[in-house]
């Protein structure tokens, strides 16, 4: 299934990038700093690199809702990103699609990751 919008009979197929432009919305620079100690992402921590941009979850599950159609491929993009919120919003689609997904698309979640 391929998943868009229909906005003024203008259709335009959900991309990774609508994904990080809606996040970007909540994005809190000084959350991103409170995340970044919490989780111990300095040289030689446990999530040394990891890299934040203060999005709490509660914001990430609803951006996640609203792309529950995204593609696979569009999906994988965002669990390759650098960022944090973006991988953990890629999860929460998954989440999100596993429970409507016929029998063909729970196997291929499944084996997605």
């Amino acid at each position: 299934m391929i998943a868009y919008f229909k906005s003024n009979d203008i259709i335009k197929f959900m991309t990774a990038k609508d994904v990080i432009k809606d996040l970007g919305f909540y994005q809190d620079e000084e959350k991103a700093k409170l995340l970044q100690r919490f989780f111990k992402t300095g040289k030689g921590e446990y999530g040394e690199g990891d890299i934040f941009i203060g999005i709490v979850v509660p914001s990430q599950r609803i951006v996640a809702k609203k792309y529950k159609e995204l593609s696979l491929p569009e999906i994988k993009k965002l669990l390759n990103s650098k960022i944090h919120e973006h991988r953990l919003t890629a999860l929460l689609i998954l989440t999100y699609k596993f429970p409507r997904a016929d029998e063909n698309l729970k196997k291929g979640l499944l084996n997605f990751i």
